[in-house]
């Protein structure tokens, strides 16, 4: 029976300005549609003082933007990219056309194709989420999306040089700097300076999430996306420090990112605790971290590892971190989870940052249905069908006739039955405009 030594505030208490969002992001979303670029620039000066003559930045703008991010800085995002490239790579190279034979000459297969375009929203304001970058504009390239368009807003004014560096080595074909729920809408509907998307891709703050959630179905995106959310599994072998500090780097996210400990030790717990404790006064983004660890930080102890498993399930959490003498056991007693984090050796962060895993991950339970985002995401599987042996086209219009008769559609059976009159052995009481 698992205990808590910390529980997070009342659920309640936490959604209650849900509905004042979902509100705001709909006016929003009718407003642009219904005026474009007007409205898009009034949004972005009024949110981000942002109101260039052109959002989208040239190529001579983007060379000399880059021209200006250090070296080092430059080499870190190539080598990160590389890291995500590989894995993409790797990914799609495992999606296999198919195409099998079923019954003399009735060929059936599909084929992997990917999007038209996408729209790729990079985080700014406090937090520059650079490796934003990499995540969604490398893997729709290494997926083959001929057009991907990439959104990022300014920060206090300025262009953010090492996103838009970023963003270019990624391959983005169309940069601007627009963010918010202005900068999803124009991807998503188009205006008269920015070509819609058929898909949309990349985390975002509160409203972000929700003008994708609303957008979904006029267009595609990659996830459902909540608050950052760590769960650490730990036993009585882990460091109680590296614990500590673990659960503080995904807090530090928002005031609103849930981190929790599921361990077999009271003792690592309560120590994980003190640890934290002690490590939040210090920290630079306490004012994030602080509010997050006192509103939805949680110690849970469960009696063994199996249990343990089983209460990180019921979490579903985005990122699960296994601190346990046999971290590899977690492959095969979970499935709930975005994205897992196997021993000391790793952490969250390098999945955020730079391992080379998606770090677009399902949050707000979704991994009990969904991965992150990944190659595949940008690509439709499709199916086609043919059939070069007129006596295997009688036979499947016979049957099609008999299955459609019995679910009342004669439209349906009528066109097996021609197949059968032109290609089969009998002769039917049926012909065009004749009827039954």
């Amino acid at each position: 029976m698992p205990r808590f030594l910390k529980s997070p505030v009342p659920a309640a208490q936490v959604s209650a300005a849900r509905a004042d969002v979902a509100d705001r992001v709909r006016a929003i979303l009718d407003d642009i549609r219904e005026r474009g670029d007007e409205a898009v620039r009034q949004y972005s000066e009024k949110f981000d003082t942002w109101g260039p003559e052109s959002f989208r930045l040239t190529s001579e703008e983007i060379e000399r933007i880059v021209a200006g991010v250090p070296q080092q800085v430059l080499d870190d995002i190539r080598f990160v990219q590389e890291q995500v490239r590989t894995f993409a790579q790797a990914q799609r190279d495992s999606m296999l056309d198919v195409e099998i034979e079923t019954l003399p000459g009735v060929r059936l297969g599909h084929r992997h194709v990917p999007v038209a375009a996408a729209g790729a929203y990079v985080p700014g304001g406090r937090y520059p989420l650079t490796a934003s970058a990499h995540m969604t504009i490398v893997t729709a390239k290494v997926a083959g999306v001929p057009r991907v368009v990439a959104c990022t807003p300014p920060i206090r004014g300025e262009i953010p040089a090492a996103t838009v560096a970023a963003m270019h080595l990624a391959g983005a074909d169309e940069i601007y700097l627009l963010g918010g729920v202005q900068a999803v809408a124009a991807m998503a509907v188009g205006t008269e300076t920015i070509g819609s998307v058929p898909m949309l891709a990349g985390p975002g703050n509160a409203y972000v999430a929700e003008a994708k959630r609303q957008l979904f179905g006029e267009v595609g995106i990659d996830l459902f996306a909540g608050p950052t959310e760590i769960l650490v599994i730990a036993d009585e072998h882990a460091d109680p420090f590296v614990v500590a500090v673990d659960l503080l780097s995904q807090a530090e996210h928002g005031p609103d990112s849930p981190a929790v400990l599921v361990t077999t030790s009271e003792e690592l717990g309560r120590e994980v605790e003190r640890h934290i404790e002690r490590l939040l006064p210090g920290m630079p983004t306490k004012d994030f971290a602080e509010p997050a660890w006192r509103d939805h930080g949680e110690i849970v102890v469960a009696d063994t590892l199996d249990e343990a498993f089983e209460i990180a399930d019921s979490y579903a959490s985005e990122h699960v971190e296994v601190l346990t003498e046999d971290p590899r056991q977690a492959l095969d007693h979970m499935r709930d989870y975005g994205a897992l984090f196997l021993g000391e050796d790793t952490c969250v962060s390098y999945g955020d940052k730079v391992i080379g895993t998606n770090h677009v991950l399902p949050t707000r339970g979704a991994a009990r249905y969904t991965g992150g985002l990944w190659v595949g995401k940008y690509l439709k599987t499709v199916t086609y069908q043919e059939i070069t042996d007129t006596a295997s086209s009688a036979l499947l219009g016979e049957v099609c006739g008999r299955a459609a008769r019995v679910e009342l559609f004669e439209g349906h059976a009528r066109s097996g039955d021609v197949r059968v009159a032109k290609y089969g052995d009998k002769t039917l009481e049926w012909n065009e405009g004749a009827g039954a």
